[in-house]
């Protein structure tokens, strides 16, 4: 008994020390971080950002996406973005193989190594340019980016695949992953949010719209589906019947609007139109199931998702004297 009671109580210390940890590297960042090093870096990322998103309205949803996939790996350290010559790196990883917009990175990379050589970190870029582009629809800055944040040497595609959470997730599997980075269900229901702007490849899906219940029916589909978006997605996704793993169907996760960032994700919700199990899944827990409904309120929405999208950007942050401020993204300093 004392000697469960020992190995509980070490455990408790390590953890509790790892939270310290983590708690002091968060403690590093801080809005205009750069005020003083480089006081433009902000601007000069929001420019280059805003000038591609002009022209392609999906990098917001892109960027959003590069950001959450870099900080549930290793945390917000710019390791999606590292190359390996024998591709073993997370971009490399299945989920991340659709993740777009690296060369947009490197050009705004590039312009603030001109300003300020050496000073502004690839993940404080990544963290910004998520924010930029979504922004970019409404001419302001949605949310406040804390900075500060310096770049790991280190990028594993079996960890990406390991912990950056399947599209087919139950609620519970979500709630752990989520809990195992600092964030809580609130925050998990919020940052899913942002599948109100993107698209999503059938064959992630396409299990609950086609024999769902594996009686060789091929109408059978998930009946957690609304029906009429039931049948919408498998007119869509009809390659996907013939061939479950087909990966080059897309369709719009908010058909009404894909690339306006918005309350409409928890509206279709609602009214049973979330396209993976891992929306679906938000209405099966009460508690999550009253933030949907409160969520479909634009101006709350907003408000919860700038506070959890900072909680996000803290994860597992190196700051100080840890990690590196790479000269280029995609590559560890030399």
């Amino acid at each position: 008994m004392m000697k469960g009671m020992v190995c509980l109580v070490a455990v408790a210390l390590v953890l509790a020390g790892s939270v310290s940890i983590a708690a002091a590297q968060a403690a590093g960042l801080k809005k205009g971080f750069y005020k003083k090093s480089c006081p433009q870096a902000e601007d000069i990322a929001q420019k280059v950002v805003w000038k591609h998103v002009a022209g392609n309205r999906e990098l917001a949803a892109k960027f959003l996406r590069m950001f959450f996939h870099d900080c549930f790996v290793r945390g917000c350290d710019a390791s999606v973005l590292l190359d390996s010559p024998t591709n073993t790196a997370e971009k490399d990883a299945p989920p991340n193989l659709s993740l777009a917009g690296f060369e947009v990175i490197d050009e705004v990379k590039a312009a603030l190594e001109r300003a300020c050589p050496g000073v502004v970190s690839c993940a404080d870029i990544v963290a910004l340019a998520a924010r930029d582009s979504v922004s970019f629809q409404y001419g302001k800055k949605l949310w406040e980016v804390e900075t500060g944040r310096r770049d790991g040497t280190v990028s594993s595609d079996t960890q990406a695949l390991n912990e950056i959470p399947a599209p087919s997730s139950t609620f519970d599997i979500l709630l752990t992953n989520f809990s195992g980075k600092g964030l809580g269900l609130q925050d998990l229901v919020v940052l899913s949010g942002g599948h109100t702007i993107g698209i999503g490849n059938c064959n992630l899906f396409s299990s609950r719209l086609f024999n769902f219940t594996g009686k060789n029916n091929p109408t059978d589909t998930d009946p957690s589906l609304n029906p009429p978006y039931a049948k919408f997605l498998q007119g869509q996704c009809r390659r996907n019947q013939q061939d479950p793993n087909d990966n080059t169907t897309v369709v719009p996760m908010d058909p009404a609007s894909s690339t306006s960032f918005d309350s409409h994700y928890f509206v279709n919700l609602k009214a049973r139109q979330g396209m993976f199990t891992s929306d679906a899944t938000l209405l099966t827990n009460g508690r999550a199931a009253a933030l949907v409904d409160k969520l479909q309120d634009n101006g709350v929405f907003f408000d919860h998702f700038k506070n959890s999208i900072k909680r996000m950007g803290q994860i597992g942050v190196l700051t100080g004297a840890s990690g590196q401020i790479r000269n280029k993204c995609n590559v560890v300093n030399s």
